[in-house]
């Protein structure tokens, strides 16, 4: 009965992540025809008509080392001073605030509109902050940019001109990686970044399924916010669960994928942590806040409840590729011993279909940024693997943050430390905002890295290769994020 139900989950398991696969094969079809498409888009022509009024949001807390780059880069954004407003929503509480002070004052001389905001209490985090400057934000248009991002200085004159069509409440940009080839980490999470906003952001948008507004390099319509019931902090992901609510009340999101905002990737793993953890956390909460007011939605079309379903689940799919790396060990053995389920086993290898359909669709992200010669795919091949061994070695990480959105449990906005970290030359030795904190989930890595070794033992003990490569991607996968934990947290 055991071994039964080990197959049923096991089985299950397989099965979730094939249809997860399939609404993914879905978006790279939108994809591709949306490379066939022109963008034809109703745009407002700014020769003949007037510039509307622009208010940009610098949500910042504790951010001293980068915030001289992000002011200074965006008081160099092209746009009339009498119709533009920055406002610097700075929750700070350490020396970074004098800093800021400083630079504000600099920019204030130039003319530029721009204030410094701060609160008391930093209640609702950065979702309080935004709404907190919206009661007194000038613009009618409102963009939003994180203390990472560098805008280019025509930013606002590439978004502005697709609020011709009154339906249109956001427009949201690619993120681009400052860092990108820093070390490994920087280059699987740029790996990742770029399918999301390639791939999954295109297919969506093209679908006119929903997506969502990122928490930064986008911009909204004032009017778009305050109908969809203003910004919230009852979740870790503002951005997402305002986006949805706004779709729910049938406004319109374009997003541009020719447009590219550069940013910085976290370089600690400790940091890429804190930011997964609150992703995942947050996508969960959304499931559970929104996903049933789409699914009553009668005037949502089928499409885009299916894509929701798995947009809002996403980060769920890392609880069960956990669940099926644990089964996958006990399953050799229930294989070997029962010679008679044989012809199962072959039937549900079928499932392997799921990993060609993910090599497809994350190709041909990675092909639009590193283009298509036989080099760039075999590099593509090394990443593949790469990014997969260590995204399920984030898998526990990731599994309890998933467990804790479902389950309610309430827990701080925690941030992202910055580096302004550029180049591999530059390090991030002595920041002061890196905590070393031994973290509880770092033990249960390393138990499952000894786990999966086992694993890879017992396909020799067995005589049983058909789930090697996977285990020996479990195996580096979690050996990398211990041992890189171990290292930067004790």
């Amino acid at each position: 009965m055991i071994d039964l139900a080990v197959i049923i989950i096991y089985t299950l398991a397989l099965l979730v992540i094939f249809i997860y696969s399939l609404s993914q094969l879905h978006l790279l079809i939108n994809y591709l025809k949306a490379t066939k498409t022109t963008d034809d888009a109703e745009k407002f022509d700014f020769s003949t008509e007037e510039l509307p009024a622009v208010t940009i949001q610098l949500p910042l807390y504790n951010e001293y080392y980068v915030v001289e780059r992000l002011l200074k880069n965006i008081g160099k954004i092209r746009y009339p001073k009498d119709k533009l407003e920055i406002q610097v929503l700075d929750d700070s509480t350490d020396h970074s605030i004098q800093k800021t002070s400083e630079i504000i004052k600099e920019l204030q001389g130039s003319g530029l509109d721009i204030q410094h905001i701060r609160r008391e209490k930093r209640t609702g985090f950065k979702a309080g902050a935004l709404k907190e400057g919206l009661k007194i934000a000038k613009g009618e248009f409102i963009a939003v940019f994180d203390s990472d991002f560098v805008p280019g200085r025509n930013w606002l004159m590439e978004t502005l001109p697709y609020f011709k069509n009154k339906k249109i409440g956001v427009v949201q940009t690619r993120w681009g990686h400052l860092n990108r080839d820093y070390s490994l980490l920087t280059r699987i999470q740029a790996f990742a970044l770029d399918f999301h906003f390639i791939l999954e952001q295109t297919g969506r948008n093209f679908g006119r399924n929903f997506i969502n507004f990122n928490g930064t390099a986008g911009i909204w319509r004032k009017e778009c916010i305050l109908d969809a019931g203003n910004w919230s902090g009852d979740t870790l992901t503002e951005d997402l669960d305002l986006s949805y609510r706004a779709q729910l009340k049938n406004w319109e999101f374009k997003y541009l994928e020719n447009v590219e905002t550069p940013a910085e990737l976290p370089v600690v793993i400790s940091a890429a942590r804190s930011q997964q953890f609150r992703w995942n956390k947050g996508a969960a909460e959304n499931f559970k806040k929104n996903y049933g007011k789409l699914l009553r939605d009668r005037s949502v079309s089928f499409s885009t409840k299916f894509h929701g379903f798995f947009h809002l689940l996403n980060s769920s799919m890392f609880l069960i590729v956990l669940l099926l790396a644990v089964l996958s060990v006990p399953v050799l053995y229930i294989k070997h011993n029962n010679p008679a389920f044989d012809w199962y086993f072959n039937v549900i290898a079928g499932f392997a279909m799921s990993t060609l359909i993910f090599f497809a669709c994350y190709y041909t992200a990675y092909a639009r940024i590193h283009g298509k010669s036989i080099r760039s795919f075999f590099k593509f091949v090394g990443m593949f693997i790469t990014f997969f061994s260590i995204a399920m070695g984030f898998s526990v990480h990731n599994t309890l943050a998933v467990l804790e959105g479902h389950f309610g449990k309430r827990s701080e906005f925690i941030r992202t430390p910055k580096f302004n970290i550029n180049s591999i030359k530059d390090t991030w030795k002595g920041n002061s905002y890196l905590k070393n904190r031994f973290s509880k989930n770092v033990i249960i890595e390393g138990l499952l890295f000894i786990y999966f070794g086992f694993a890879i033992y017992s396909a020799f003990k067995l005589n049983d290769f058909g789930l090697l490569i996977f285990h020996l991607m479990l195996f580096s996968g979690f050996g990398f994020v211990f041992f890189k934990s171990i290292r930067s947290e004790v």
